[in-house]
């Protein structure tokens, strides 16, 4: 069963959530706080964290932090409407994707399903899928683990979506719609800046290539673009 963490100060709202996640399969539990929902995501495997930025104690960005110190696990933050800083920053430091409140119950399974069937390990039914190499660049999708020049990347499962995709079109202009289907499972929305951020996080992990520029460039207009030579 998946389990889910849901790390919201609003207890009523909690218990909303995550009567209907339990309904719909899910094992949830609740913290009300950020200190305690940083301690739970770190003491059990959840298959997924859900974040309220604002909590006493203890923010939802600070707490996303310390998670990130010791677990990848995918986390999905909620925001309030309209505050984009909350979200860039949450990308920033390693949120998977964002909701912006209030959200109902289906959306966010909606976004929990579309974020797990990104992350779930195995291999496919038709079989693993071999892994990627590509010059310096290493990919396992099936393990969903990526080294760059020998050295191993710590990606969030979204960026490692990113990646992966860039990988395969190596070469390719691949729009922004696209990194979003593959990495979020869901559409790119209007004024959405997500997928930007994660590039430019894989932008740091990576470097810069030798002569100086960014293996990820920017395809004015479009999207983005792997490049290696």
């Amino acid at each position: 069963m998946v389990k889910v963490l849901l790390v919201d100060d609003d207890k009523e709202l909690c218990a909303m959530q995550a009567d209907y996640l339990a309904a719909d399969g899910f094992e949830v539990s609740c913290a009300h706080d950020g200190e305690a929902g940083v301690a739970a995501a770190l003491a059990s495997a959840f298959s997924i964290v859900v974040l309220d930025v604002m909590m006493p104690r203890l923010n939802g960005i600070d707490a996303l932090r310390k998670i990130r110190e010791q677990s990848d696990v995918p986390v999905i933050m909620l925001t309030a409407r309209g505050d984009d800083i909350d979200r860039v920053l949450g990308l920033e430091f390693g949120a998977d994707d964002y909701v912006p409140k209030p959200c109902t119950p289906r959306e966010l399974v909606a976004r929990i399903r579309a974020i797990l069937r990104r992350t779930e390990s195995g291999a496919p039914r038709n079989g693993p899928s071999p892994a990627i190499e590509l010059g310096p660049l290493w990919l396992s999708p099936q393990q969903r683990q990526a080294s760059w020049n020998n050295a191993v990347l710590d990606l969030t499962s979204t960026e490692f979506g990113v990646l992966e995709l860039l990988a395969l079109h190596a070469g390719q202009s691949v729009s922004k719609q696209e990194l979003c289907e593959h990495a979020l499972g869901r559409a790119l929305t209007r004024y959405d800046r997500s997928i930007d951020v994660h590039v430019s996080n894989l932008r740091q992990k990576l470097g810069p290539l030798d002569d100086g520029r960014s293996p990820v460039q920017t395809v004015r207009g479009i999207g983005y673009q792997l490049i290696l030579v």
